[in-house]
C-alpha cells in the first residue's frame, strides 16, 4: 500500500536535516513508490544506536510503500570512511569484514521488512567493486573528482588537521559515490539516505551521476540525497554511549536492562524528540504526554525503544528489574547486568572497583567512596583502605543512585 506523505512524516518526526533537492524529493515521494538506499559498513559484527536511528528513517519510507535497498559495504569497509575521524580506521581483514557483514544481515530483520509485499533487498558493494580494475575505475570514476574540491569538504577536515589523510581514505568517497550510480543503473534507485555525517559522501554520488551523464550523454534521472541529524542529546552530546561503551542493539553486547536504563536516564529535554524518532505515537499525543507528566513519558519512551530493539518480553523484564532495584530495593534479579572477574583472597576496594566497567579508574573509585557514592551488597562504603574478600564470590555493586552491576568472582 502506498502512502503519499512520507516526506511530511519524516519532517514532522524530526528526521529531515539536509536534502539535495527538498522540493523534488517531496514531490517524488508523494507521486508513487521510488527506490531508495541506505548503506552500512560492516566495521563491527553488530549494529549500534546510530545505525538503528538511520534504519528508523528507512522503515518510515518502506512503510509508506517505497522500495528499500540496504547496502552492506563489504568493499568500502576494507578502506574505512574517514568522515570526521582524527585517526585512520584500523585496517580489517577480508575475513573479518565478511563475518561482520553476515552478522549484520542477520540483525536487519529486527528493523526492516525483508519479506511480504514490499520486502527490502540487501546488496553488498563487494559484488561490483571488487571485480573493477584499478585503471578502469580511475578512468571511469576518478576522472570526475577534483582533489582541491574534495579536500575542502568537511568530511576530510579532521584527518587533514592531523596531517595524516591517506590516498586510500581519499578514495573512499569515490567508491561510495559509484555505489549510488551503480544502484541507479541496476535498480533505478533515486534517493540515498543516511546520517548528516554522510552528507559529503552522498552529495559526491549525486554529483558523479550528473557529471557522468554530461560526459557521455547517458540518460539518468535526477539522483537525490537526504540526511537525518546525528543522534545527540539536548546539550549537543552524541548519544549512544553507556558505562561499557557503545550502545549496541544486540543484548549479547548491551543487555535489555542497560538499554532501557540508557533511555530512562536521558535528559527531560530529549524525551519528546526520542518519542518522535523511535515510536509511532502521534506527534500531538507525544506533546501532550510530555507536558502532562515528563517522568511517565520518559518511561514509556524507554520501554517502547527497548521493545522495538529487544522485543516486548525483554522490555517487560527490563522494567521489572528497574522497579525491583529502584523502587523496592530488591537486588536479587536475574536480569541485572553481570560481570565476571578473576581473583582470590583479598583485594583493596579501589582495585576491586577499578576492575569493573562501571568505574573508569581508581581515582574515580576514590572520589565516589569519599562522596558516599558506592554501595556493595547494600552497605555504603567510606574507607578507601578496606579490603574486599573475594572468597564471597558474588557482589552487588551500586554506583550512585541508578547504576548496578552483579559481580561474580571466578
Amino acid at each position: 500500500m502506498f502512502i503519499n506523505n512520507a516526506y511530511e512524516q519524516l519532517e514532522k518526526r524530526g528526521f529531515v536535516f539536509q536534502a539535495t533537492h527538498p522540493e523534488e524529493i517531496k514531490k517524488r515521494l508523494s507521486e508513487g513508490p521510488i527506490t531508495f538506499y541506505i548503506g552500512i559498513d560492516p566495521t563491527a559484527d553488530n549494529l549500534h544506536i546510530g545505525h538503528f536511528f538511520g534504519l528508523q528513517m528507512a522503515r518510515i519510507l518502506q512503510d509508506c510503500g517505497h522500495r528499500c535497498i540496504i547496502l552492506i559495504g563489504g568493499a568500502t569497509a576494507l578502506i574505512g570512511d574517514p568522515s570526521g575521524k582524527k585517526d585512520m580506521r584500523k585496517m580489517m581483514s577480508k575475513e573479518e569484514v565478511a563475518h561482520n557483514a553476515q552478522e549484520i544481515k542477520n540483525l536487519l530483520k529486527k528493523f526492516i521488512v525483508l519479506d511480504g509485499e514490499n520486502p527490502a533487498i540487501i546488496v553488498d558493494n563487494s559484488e561490483w567493486l571488487k571485480p573493477a580494475t584499478y585503471i578502469d575505475f580511475l578512468r571511469d570514476v576518478g576522472v570526475h573528482f577534483n582533489v582541491n574540491e574534495m579536500l575542502s569538504k568537511d568530511l576530510y577536515k579532521s584527518r587533514l588537521q592531523q596531517g595524516g589523510l591517506t590516498f586510500m581514505e581519499l578514495g573512499y568517497t569515490l567508491l561510495q559515490a559509484y555505489d549510488f550510480v551503480y544502484l541507479n543503473d541496476k535498480y533505478n534507485c533515486l534517493l540515498e539516505i543516511g546520517g548528516s555525517d554522510q552528507w559529503g559522501n552522498i552529495t559526491a554520488g549525486t554529483e558523479l551521476s550528473r557529471k557522468m551523464n554530461y560526459l557521455d550523454g547517458t540518460p539518468r534521472p535526477l539522483m537525490m540525497g537526504l540526511t537525518c541529524p546525528l543522534l545527540t542529546n539536548a546539550n549537543g552530546v552524541k548519544m549512544g554511549k553507556t558505562e561499557k561503551g557503545t550502545l549496541w542493539v544486540s543484548r549479547e553486547r548491551t543487555s535489555a536492562f542497560e538499554f532501557y536504563q540508557h533511555f530512562v536516564n536521558c535528559l527531560d529535554a530529549d524525551v519528546e524528540r526520542l518519542l518522535r524518532f523511535f515510536t509511532k505515537i502521534d506527534v500531538q499525543e507525544i506533546k501532550q504526554m510530555c507536558e502532562e507528566d515528563i517522568v511517565k513519558a520518559k518511561k514509556i519512551m524507554a520501554f517502547e525503544v527497548t521493545k522495538l530493539v529487544h522485543g516486548e518480553e525483554e522490555a517487560l523484564k527490563a522494567v521489572e528489574t528497574a522497579n525491583n532495584l529502584f523502587s523496592s530495593g530488591n537486588t536479587d534479579s536475574a536480569n541485572m547486568p553481570t560481570e565476571t572477574i578473576n581473583g582470590q583472597g583479598k583485594i583493596n576496594i579501589l582495585d576491586f572497583l577499578a576492575s569493573l566497567s562501571i568505574i573508569s579508574s581508581k581515582s574515580e573509585a576514590r572520589r565516589l567512596i569519599e562522596q558516599n557514592g558506592i554501595m556493595i551488597n547494600n552497605e555504603k562504603k567510606s574507607n578507601i583502605a578496606e579490603m574486599i574478600d573475594l572468597t564471597q564470590k558474588e557482589f552487588i555493586v551500586k554506583k550512585g543512585k541508578k547504576t548496578f552491576v552483579k559481580v561474580i568472582v571466578k
